[in-house]
């Protein structure tokens, strides 16, 4: 289970003061645990979260709504995102005594209204299969993403669908990731160092494809905290540096005409669509 954010807490808290809440799905969760968190961030409470994934029979249901009613602390009781599919299952669930919000029933009744047609209630339809071209496409990115990380491989450089730059430390390889695994964009990234910024110029291999280009750059203070985690008093990390490094990059990004973004304040998702949105690339399916 990934660090949360916010005031989300891990299942490993066990703070009385804090409100449990259970992330209920027939696959992983993921999609629930999202919109779970978006949601539970606009209040300014601690929560307990306790994801239960795959959730895919009569039995595992029954023992999910046990679960959330030993936690029952009677006036905080538990909070309940599900996202059950078979409307036998999410019953059982519904008798657990809890606040119980059906992500699946909240949309899918009134599109069924407006469609005019019932709902297939068929388990795992919103996963792609191995066999599907988007899936393909997804794996494709990744392994394009990982042989161009950090500049190390020229080769095809023309299928990228976006190439990003920045400075060592910038979040470059977080969002390439990101980028390649949640959309299926081919991506390069590349690191701007001192050699380019006393050439005043580009990485020669970039030049071709300065259309697919987009920048990210940091804050040096940050950018100073994350590099003394990997070498701690080196020149490299140091304030000093980290200020004429950002101030080259980004003074190279606007003499080039070149969109970026600081990611200093900004999460993953937030850089990733930012780009999307900049270079007009349509999310991969």
């Amino acid at each position: 289970m990934t660090a949360p954010c916010h005031k989300i807490m891990s299942a490993n808290n066990d703070s009385p003061e804090s409100r449990p809440v259970y992330i209920v799905s027939d696959g992983t969760g993921i999609t629930a645990e999202a919109l779970a968190r978006s949601v539970l961030s606009q209040f300014d409470v601690e929560f307990r979260k306790i994801r239960l994934p795959f959730i895919d029979n009569a039995e595992k249901a029954r023992e999910a709504r046990e679960r959330i009613d030993a936690d029952n602390k009677g006036e905080k009781r538990p909070i309940v995102f599900s996202t059950l599919v078979k409307p036998e299952l999410a019953a059982i669930l519904r008798q657990a005594n809890a606040l119980h919000l059906d992500l699946i029933q909240t949309f899918a009744e009134p599109l069924s209204k407006e469609l005019g047609m019932l709902s297939t209630h068929e388990i795992g339809r919103s996963h792609q299969s191995p066999q599907s071209s988007g899936y393909k496409n997804r794996i494709d990115a990744i392994n394009f993403t990982i042989e161009h990380d950090d500049g190390q491989s020229h080769r095809n450089l023309a299928a990228a669908d976006v190439i990003l730059i920045g400075v060592s430390r910038s979040g470059k390889t977080p969002t390439s990731l990101y980028l390649a695994l949640q959309q299926g964009i081919k991506v390069a990234n590349y690191p701007l160092i001192p050699e380019d910024f006393e050439r005043n110029a580009l990485p020669s291999a970039l030049l071709p494809f300065k259309g697919k280009l987009f920048g990210l750059s940091i804050s040096p203070e940050r950018l100073s905290e994350i590099r003394n985690e990997r070498l701690p008093n080196s020149y490299y990390a140091s304030l000093e540096n980290c200020r004429h490094e950002v101030a080259q990059a980004e003074a190279m990004m606007r003499r080039e005409e070149i969109p970026w973004l600081s990611s200093t304040t900004k999460s993953i998702e937030e850089i990733s669509t930012a780009i999307l949105h900049e270079i007009g690339l349509d999310q991969r399916e």
